[in-house]
């Protein structure tokens, strides 16, 4: 099927799924679009509205939304934590994305009331728009002492790179970045649960961050435990306990899953990450994992566990079986540059983009590409000439 049909049959899906107005213009989701110029951080994700007609910028410590024509509607800036990965959230209209302040031990989702965004400079700090729900899983094992030294060994400056990062922090855990709406695992189907993906130290010393680390949540009452971010007294407002988490053995990856996207085509989740350095594993740039595989309890190779001798245990998840494969550790990926924007659209499409920096400023751009299932080449552009 060539593009434009795939592009029509996407719209008409859409607007079966939520009736659009009789009057309402078709407007196509774009082949390509540039993503703004900005004096801020490197793109870190992005979130589509297919049925509003939106893309959604992540910038570190800007948002920027755009409507399908490529014009600029508004801008969301005030903050100085990390905003990463995004998603948007057809159940309320909002966009979800993670937010970091490691030096305040505290680590949010945004929930993110984009339809207000309607001009470019709104502060975070003036408007409710912008309001944050706590998670204190994350937070635990950030701070977990794992060394046994009796004093947290945090992000405080003295480890720089992935080779001296900080001998504490369980799993490796360096914070969160991906997130993404999709079915709780080992299921295609149910009320969408959050995926929040953890960033993981790449350090090559140690053996216990080869996993990716997955939590869900049900954040349909999570609007009575989201509070405005106060950056001068960060809160602690958020779910108690999670309802899942799980975890990937990728091997080795450098700050672990940027870009989470789950795709309901294919009913597979996808995992975007930064290369990994250990020479062992075949450090892949993308992974995935099938929606119905079912978490079995397993060991957590190179986590020791409370018993000399054995690993610690958690509910394990396994790789899909496609794309390459790596023959000395049966590891699956792909070579796919997939670390700060990737969004399934429906029907085989995808979203990805390219960061770049101009004149001392980030910039991202945006391609429709389609879903080929070629281990050496998972995705081919659509181009305008094939339209």
């Amino acid at each position: 099927m060539s593009p434009r049909p795939l592009l029509l049959a996407l719209l008409v899906a859409t607007c079966v799924a939520a009736p659009c107005a009789a009057n309402a213009s078709v407007v196509h989701p774009p082949l390509q679009q540039h993503g703004g110029s900005w004096d801020a951080g490197h793109v870190q994700g992005i979130a589509v509205d297919m049925r509003g007609g939106y893309i959604y910028y992540s910038f570190t410590n800007l948002l920027a939304r755009y409507d399908f024509s490529g014009k600029l509607i508004g801008t969301l800036v005030g903050w100085t934590g990390h905003l990463g990965d995004l998603d948007f959230n057809a159940a309320d209209g909002k966009v979800y994305g993670s937010l970091e302040y490691k030096k305040d031990q505290a680590f949010y989702i945004a929930m993110i009331d984009v339809a207000r965004i309607d001009r470019v400079g709104i502060n975070a700090a003036d408007t409710d728009i912008l309001r944050t729900v706590y998670l204190p899983e994350v937070n635990a094992d950030y701070t977990a002492d794992v060394n046994g030294d009796g004093r947290f060994d945090g992000d405080d400056g003295k480890y720089r790179d992935d080779v001296t990062a900080s001998p504490d922090h369980r799993y490796g855990c360096s914070g969160i970045d991906g997130v993404s709406f999709g079915p709780r695992f080992g299921s295609n189907d149910g009320s969408p649960l959050l995926t929040v993906a953890y960033g993981i130290y790449g350090n090559t010393q140690r053996n216990d961050n080869d996993h990716q680390v997955l939590l869900q949540y049900d954040v349909s009452q999570w609007e009575q435990l989201a509070q405005p971010l106060s950056e001068q007294a960060p809160h602690h407002s958020g779910p108690a306990t999670v309802d899942g988490k799980y975890f990937v053995r990728t091997g080795n990856t450098s700050y672990g899953v940027q870009n989470l996207a789950y795709d309901s085509a294919q009913q597979r989740w996808f995992m975007g990450v930064y290369q990994g350095k250990k020479a062992e594993f075949p450090n892949y740039r993308m992974f995935a994992v099938e929606a119905q595989a079912t978490p079995e309890r397993g060991d957590l190779i190179g986590v020791p566990g409370k018993r000399r001798g054995r690993w610690e245990q958690g509910q394990l998840l396994p790789l899909a079986d496609a794309g390459l494969r790596h023959e000395a550790t049966g590891i699956r990926g792909w070579n796919q540059k997939a670390d700060v924007g990737l969004q399934p659209i429906g029907d085989g499409l995808f979203y990805l983009v390219e960061n770049s920096k101009e004149d001392g400023k980030q910039r991202a751009d945006l391609q429709l590409m389609r879903w080929s299932g070629d281990a050496q080449q998972p995705f081919i552009s659509v181009d305008a000439d094939r339209r």
